[in-house]
C-alpha cells in the first residue's frame, strides 16, 4: 500500500491560479514585452561537433539541421509540416532537417491554444479583444505549456519556427560575408549554401562555428510568394518507419530490466477499494507485488500488479481479490444525466455568451420553431490503449510516454514522485491516436506511482481495452433547445439556443492542476454562439451542469456536438421557410464571402447524387477554419449508408496540402464513427461499453470516399486536425431528412 501526501504547488499551477483572481495585478506587467521565443532558459550542450544557433535550430559537421520538436506526432503529420516551415525560411532541402525532441522550456509553450480558448465570436474586433488575447499570449509564454492539441501546432509555430529558421539563415549569412568582406545584402541562400557573386560558395556546416558569433539583426521572414517549399504537397517524413514496424510508440519502449502492471480500476464512478487480498495472487507465475495507487491523481481508485510479463501481471489482476464500495453514484445511469440537463434547462437562464438584436415583437403572420437536440457521452477509443512506462531510481524519473502535454505530464510525474522536474527525463514517443484523451496525464500519475513500489526497475503499465473503454475521459453528453421566430416570406427574425452539459475545464482543473474550475467554459458553446449565419436577432446560451462522469477533450470538443446541434437546425429553419438549404445559408452569408466559396466549392466538386441516393450539407468554422461537407447517402433496410463526402476547407494558408486532405479524410471518418454508432451509456453508475463489439467504428466496407478541396489562401495558417470532424453529422442527418422526411434529432443517427 503507498500513501501520497499533498505536495507544495509549483510556480506553474501558482500561475494558473493567479490568472483567475489576481487580474487586477497584473496591468503593470502586461505593459511589458513579451517572453522571447528563440532562446533556451538553459541551453543543451552542444555534441558531436554541433554548433546551435538558436533554442531551435542546430548545424551539425555533414550540413544536417537539427530541431528541436515541441509537438507529439499523433497521426496528424506535423513531424512532417513543421520541419517545412524551417526549411523554408532556413533555405535547406526539407530532408537535411531532422528532428529531436525538444527539452521542456518555455519558448516551447503553446500560445495558440490558449487564446483560442477565449470566448470571442471570430467576428468581433476591438480593444478588448485585442487586449485580452494579448495579456494571454504573455500569460502563456510564462507557463510555457508544450501542448499538442486544439489543431494549433502549425498555427502556434508559424511564426516562431521561420523565425529560428530566418534567423539562423541571417547569422549564416553574416558569417559569410565578414570572412568575404562584402555585405551581407549581397550574399544569397540556396540548398544549404550561402553564394556570392563573385564566386563564393560557403556551406552551413562551414560557416555554423563562425555564425554563433553573428547577430541576426531584424529578422526577415520571407514573403509567401518567395515560397518554394510551403504550400507543395510533401509526403509524409514517419511514413516509412510506421510501414516497416521500427517506429517506437508507447507499447514499444523496452529500457533494459523492464517490468509490466496491469490494472483494476473500480468499475463504478467515483468508487473506490474497500479490500484487497494481495495474498491471494501472490504465487501466480511471474507476479512480485500488488501496488495500491489510489490518490496518485484526484479522484484516482485502483490496485496494480507487478509481474515480469503484462499477461502474467493481467491473469494475477484478474484473479486478485477486491470488493468495491461503490459510492455515491451506484445508481447513476444514462437517463437520470439528460433527466438533469432537461431540469437544468428548465430552471435556469445560463450564462449569455452572445446576444445581437433587439427582442422581436409577436406579429400575425410570424411562426416559431421550436426542437430539441441530444448528444451522448463519447469514448475516444484510440487504437493504442492507455500506456505509460515508469522508473524510479536514486531520486530521478525516467519516464516514456505517448503524450500530448509533455511539460505537464512532467509536473505530474515529479509530484507523484516527490521529486524536483528538473529530475525527470521524459521520452515522448510516437502516439498511437490521441483525439484529445493524452491531454491528460492520469496515466502518468498511475506509473509514476506503481514505479516507486518497483525497486527502482522500470514499469510498463498498460490498460486492457476494457480498462480504457471503461475508463475514459468521456466527451460530454450534451443537451441543446432551439426556437425561432420567421415572418410570413421565411425571413428568420429571431434564433436563440441554450445548451446545457458538463464543462470540461472545471474537470480538467481539479484533475490536472489540482485547482477549482469555475466560470464560464468556452468549449461548451464553441460552434453555437460563433457562428457566421446572419441572424438580426440571436441568443446563445449555456448551462453547466455539474457531472460526476468523467469528461474531457475529445476531438473537436464542443464543436463535435454543436455543429450537429445548430446544422441541423438550420436545415429546419430552411425546410420551415420554404428554401432549399442551400440557398438559405447563401442568404445568411452575405457578409462571409469565404464561408461562401467554400460552401460552393463543396457543391461544385459534388455533382449530382446517384439513382436512390441524397445529398445533405453541412459549413461549419472551428479552429480558425472553415470546413463544408455534403454527403450522398442511401438508405438500405434500416441501415444509413454514406457514399460518398465532399470536403472543402480554407483553412489559411496550405502548409502541405497532402496532410489537409489526409486529416480531412480522417476527420470524416471519426466523426462518421460516432454519427453513425458512438455512444457511452451509464447502468447503475457503471459504464455499460466494454470494447469495439459493443462500441464499433467505421469499417472498411462502411467508409466513405472523401474527396478535399483545398481552397487558396493567404491568410496565416489555421486548424487541420479537428475541422473535418464536426460537419459530417448533420451532412448526414440533413440527407436522411431529404430521403426519409425524418428529421433525427439525437446522435447516434438511428432510423429505429
Amino acid at each position: 500500500m503507498i500513501s501520497l501526501k499533498p505536495v507544495k504547488k509549483s510556480r506553474r499551477r501558482f500561475l494558473l491560479g493567479g490568472l483567475g483572481v489576481a487580474g487586477a495585478l497584473i496591468v503593470g506587467w502586461g505593459v511589458m514585452p513579451a517572453r522571447q521565443r528563440l532562446h533556451l532558459a538553459n541551453p543543451v550542450p552542444a555534441v558531436n561537433g554541433e554548433v546551435a544557433l538558436n533554442g531551435w535550430i542546430r548545424i551539425s559537421g555533414d550540413g544536417t539541421v537539427t530541431l528541436a520538436m515541441p509537438q507529439s506526432e499523433m497521426g496528424q503529420g506535423v513531424h512532417t509540416a513543421l520541419p517545412m516551415l524551417v526549411a523554408e525560411e532556413l533555405d535547406v532541402p526539407l530532408n537535411r532537417v531532422r528532428i529531436e525532441q525538444a527539452p521542456i522550456d518555455k519558448i516551447f509553450g503553446n500560445i495558440a491554444v490558449l487564446q483560442d480558448g477565449l470566448p470571442f465570436h471570430p467576428d468581433s474586433s476591438g480593444t478588448l479583444k485585442d487586449t485580452v488575447r494579448w495579456l494571454t499570449g504573455k500569460a502563456g509564454r510564462e507557463l510555457g505549456l508544450m501542448i499538442t492539441g486544439g489543431s494549433s501546432s502549425v498555427k502556434d509555430m508559424w511564426r516562431p519556427m521561420r523565425e529560428a529558421g530566418a534567423a539562423a539563415r541571417a547569422m549564416l549569412v553574416e558569417a559569410a560575408a565578414k570572412a568575404w568582406g562584402v555585405p551581407a545584402s549581397e550574399c544569397r541562400t540556396e540548398g544549404g549554401m550561402v553564394t556570392h557573386s563573385i564566386g563564393k560558395r560557403a556551406s552551413y556546416a562551414e560557416l555554423a562555428a563562425k555564425a554563433v558569433a553573428s547577430e541576426p539583426g531584424r529578422i526577415r521572414l520571407k514573403n509567401p510568394s518567395q515560397f518554394t517549399l510551403i504550400g507543395t504537397p510533401q509526403p509524409r517524413r514517419d511514413t516509412h518507419v510506421k510501414v516497416n514496424g521500427t517506429a517506437v510508440f508507447g507499447l514499444d519502449v523496452r529500457p533494459a530490466g523492464l517490468l509490466y502492471a496491469a490494472v483494476r480500476m473500480c468499475p463504478t464512478i467515483g468508487g473506490s477499494i474497500r479490500n484487497v487480498d494481495a495474498d491471494k495472487i501472490r504465487a501466480m507465475p511471474g507476479v512480485l507485488r500488488m501496488v495500491d495507487f489510489s490518490g496518485a491523481a484526484s479522484g484516482m481508485s485502483g490496485v496494480a500488479v507487478i509481474a515480469k510479463s503484462w499477461w502474467q501481471a493481467k491473469q494475477a489482476a484478474a484473479a486478485l481479490p477486491v470488493i468495491w464500495n461503490d459510492g455515491a453514484h451506484a445508481n447513476l445511469s444514462t437517463a437520470a444525466v439528460f433527466q438533469e440537463l432537461s431540469a437544468k434547462l428548465d430552471s435556469n437562464s445560463g450564462f449569455t455568451y452572445y446576444q445581437q438584436g433587439e427582442p422581436v415583437a409577436a406579429g400575425a403572420a410570424m411562426k416559431t420553431l421550436e426542437a430539441e437536440y441530444r448528444a451522448p457521452f463519447l469514448a475516444h477509443a484510440t487504437m493504442e490503449p492507455i500506456n505509460c512506462t515508469a522508473q524510479v531510481k536514486d531520486g530521478k524519473v525516467s519516464l516514456w510516454a505517448s503524450t500530448q502535454v509533455p511539460s505537464i505530464a512532467v509536473d505530474m510525474a515529479a509530484r507523484v514522485a516527490r521529486v524536483s522536474p528538473e529530475d525527470v527525463t521524459l521520452t515522448v514517443t510516437y502516439i498511437g491516436g490521441g483525439f484529445g484523451r493524452r491531454l491528460e496525464v492520469d496515466m502518468v500519475a498511475q506509473a509514476v506511482a506503481i514505479a516507486k513500489e518497483a525497486g527502482g526497475m522500470p514499469v510498463q503499465v498498460i490498460w486492457s481495452r476494457e480498462d480504457d473503454m471503461t475508463h475514459d475521459v468521456y466527451r460530454p453528453a450534451a443537451l441543446a433547445r432551439f426556437s425561432a421566430t420567421l415572418d410570413a416570406a421565411g425571413n428568420v427574425l429571431a434564433y436563440n439556443n441554450k445548451l446545457a452539459s458538463g464543462a470540461i475545464l472545471h474537470q480538467v482543473m481539479d484533475r490536472t492542476f489540482g485547482l477549482i474550475g469555475a466560470g464560464p467554459d468556452k468549449t461548451t458553446v464553441e460552434g453555437a454562439f460563433d457562428m457566421p449565419y446572419e441572424f438580426p436577432r440571436q441568443h446563445i446560451a449555456h448551462v453547466t451542469v455539474p457531472t460526476p462522469v468523467p469528461i474531457g477533450y475529445w476531438r473537436s470538443v464542443g464543436h463535435s456536438h454543436n455543429a450537429f446541434f445548430k446544422e441541423s437546425f438550420v436545415d429546419e429553419l430552411a425546410h420551415a421557410a420554404g428554401k432549399d438549404p442551400v440557398e438559405f445559408r447563401r442568404g445568411l452569408l452575405k457578409k462571409h464571402p469565404r464561408h461562401l466559396a467554400v460552401l460552393d466549392a463543396a457543391l461544385t466538386g459534388a455533382g449530382q447524387p446517384g439513382p436512390g441516393r441524397a445529398h445533405g450539407v453541412a459549413l461549419h468554422q472551428s479552429f480558425g477554419s472553415i470546413v463544408a461537407e455534403l454527403a450522398e447517402v442511401s438508405i438500405e433496410g434500416t441501415e444509413i449508408r454514406v457514399h460518398k463526402v465532399i470536403c472543402a476547407i480554407d483553412c489559411g494558408l496550405a502548409v502541405n496540402p497532402n496532410i489537409i486532405a489526409q486529416q480531412m479524410e480522417s476527420g470524416v471518418i471519426f466523426g462518421l464513427s460516432a454519427a453513425l454508432s458512438g455512444e457511452i451509456t451509464i447502468k447503475d453508475g457503471k459504464v455499460e461499453q466494454q470494447n469495439f463489439h459493443d462500441y464499433p467504428v467505421l469499417r472498411m466496407n462502411q467508409t466513405p470516399i472523401v474527396e478535399t478541396i483545398v481552397i487558396r489562401s493567404a491568410e496565416p495558417p489555421e486548424g487541420v486536425g479537428e475541422p473535418g470532424t464536426p460537419p459530417i453529422a448533420p451532412a448526414v442527418a440533413n440527407a436522411v431528412f431529404k430521403l426519409t422526411g425524418k428529421r433525427l434529432r439525437s446522435l447516434p443517427l438511428r432510423l429505429v
